[in-house]
């Protein structure tokens, strides 16, 4: 363990005397913390302003004056997905997804204003943020700062000077990891102080801030020990260069890339245009509401009048026109919500089968895991979607309940034509009132360490992975006579 020790503390020095080595620290070192800053500063302003706009649309939603109800369900409101907690480390899917919801009858809108739809295609490549440091930037600079170290002692010859002062395989080996695991340390610790500053504002997110922490140094861990084992194992410190520059090109940017387009390939997400004409096709065949000769809802009058033994619809004691409007909504909310199932049911495939890649790529891995620390991942984003749906529906529904019981029907039918009759129609602006705002909250942290446990095994192989690569280059310098 000395013997590594001194090692360790020999390369280190070596690479504070490299200005190569003390120019790429530095600039690591202030890129993260420029991310850290300008990250934590984007999601901050982000979040008030969402959590500004929510409470003002709810308030311009109650704010309206005495209205027929019906107006009400098309005047509708709106739904703002709310910053996720550790969102100023890792954005995830927020620039991509859309943020807000516009909430009204007889539709389900698409979620808008995504970042990656309002600027350029160099947001698709990658924020600056904590995470894309650690993901991308920071491997290269250690394949950078370790690829020569111990190739370059093979090409000097000191490796058996080395060996004459008693350092062994492991000594050498361990000595040279560590230093880069100590240069690893340092590029990791903007990054990981801004996550632990967001897990001090928020103390509950502590534990899973910890793990997202555990998930990136075992990502590093990979890295350094890879880059330790290849610069043992190459002939010369320019094939370590340029094996580990191609490993990282692969691992890091080719392979995510690439994967995503074959999952888009292998599973793919029907667009909106093809879902909307899908919904109205199935619409016309399930019923119309505003088709009296319609089948369903000409059965479904027929019923009302049987069970309240009635001729007519004006005889009911309630407003018929509200009540169809609630039997509409039922039907078209939930066909809504069985193509958003068969939509999500796709992309949550698409994600596990990503996840799964990450067996040939540890970014895949790590990128999951962290996302979905941060409650920043697809799966958030949905259950975002099903909420503000779930809110829509009842809000409709309550709506259509008051046309049902606060509107008199013959007032109703003659609205359009008696100016008398259509004020009466508009009830009271106190019934806006007794809408409860929309409130989403993000998954608790013990739900997202569970949705981790995946990336985090497949993370945990790659680390085993490399400590086997490890252990070859040993074997490999003790047959050369170290």
């Amino acid at each position: 363990m000395n013997q590594a020790l001194t090692i360790a503390g020999a390369e280190l020095r070596l690479m504070l005397r490299s200005r190569l080595a003390l120019v790429g620290i530095a600039t690591l070192l202030l890129l993260s913390a420029i991310a850290a800053v300008t990250s934590a500063t984007q999601m901050a302003a982000a979040a008030k302003m969402r959590a500004e706009a929510q409470v003002a649309t709810d308030a311009q939603f109650k704010a309206q004056p005495d209205r027929h109800p019906h107006r009400m369900v098309h005047y509708g409101t709106y739904a703002l997905r709310p910053v996720g907690p550790l969102a100023a480390f890792d954005p995830g899917v927020d620039a991509f997804t859309g943020t807000l919801l516009f909430l009204e009858g007889h539709r389900q809108n698409s979620a808008t204003f995504g970042a990656a739809r309002e600027s350029s295609d160099l947001v698709r490549f990658g924020q600056l943020t904590p995470a894309f440091v650690l993901q991308t930037l920071a491997p290269l600079l250690l394949v950078f700062l370790g690829f020569a170290s111990i190739a370059r002692e093979r090409e000097r010859g000191s490796l058996r000077a080395l060996a004459a002062y008693g350092a062994g395989p492991w000594s050498i080996l361990g000595g040279k990891a560590l230093a880069l695991g100590v240069a690893a340390a340092l590029a990791m610790a903007p990054a990981f102080a801004a996550l632990g500053w967001a897990a001090v504002q928020q103390p509950g997110e502590a534990g899973i801030a910890a793990l997202t922490a555990l998930s990136y140094g075992g990502y590093l861990l990979v890295w350094v020990l890879v880059i330790t084992a290849v610069s043992a194992l190459a002939g010369s410190a320019q094939g370590a260069l340029v094996t580990l520059i191609a490993a990282w090109a692969i691992v890091v940017v080719l392979v995510p890339r690439a994967a995503a387009a074959w999952v888009g390939v292998a599973e793919p997400l029907p667009s909106r245009v093809d879902t909307e004409f899908a919904i109205a096709a199935d619409l016309r065949r399930i019923g119309d509401s505003h088709n009296p000769n319609d089948p369903h809802f000409a059965a479904f009058k027929a019923k009302l009048l049987k069970q309240y033994n009635v001729t007519r619809v004006e005889d009911l004691p309630f407003n018929y026109r509200g009540v169809l409007a609630q039997e509409g909504e039922r039907l078209t909310s939930q066909l809504f919500k069985d193509y958003a199932a068969r939509a999500a049911a796709i992309q949550n495939a698409q994600t596990e089968t990503l996840t799964t890649l990450g067996i040939i790529s540890p970014a895949l891995a790590v990128r999951r895991a962290s996302m979905t620390g941060a409650a920043t991942d697809l799966g958030t984003h949905l259950a975002f979607l099903a909420a503000a749906e779930d809110y829509r529906y009842d809000m409709v529904q309550k709506l259509n309940g008051l046309q049902a019981s606060a509107v008199a029907s013959a007032d109703d039918a003659a609205r359009s034509k008696d100016p008398i009759a259509d004020r009466r129609t508009r009830i009271s602006a106190d019934f806006w009132k007794t809408i409860p705002d929309f409130d989403f909250s993000a998954p608790s942290p013990g739900e997202r360490a569970g949705a981790m446990a995946m990336p985090l095994a497949v993370l945990g192989l790659w680390v085993a992975l490399a400590i086997g690569l490890f252990a070859f280059a040993r074997r490999r310098l003790e047959r050369a006579g170290l």
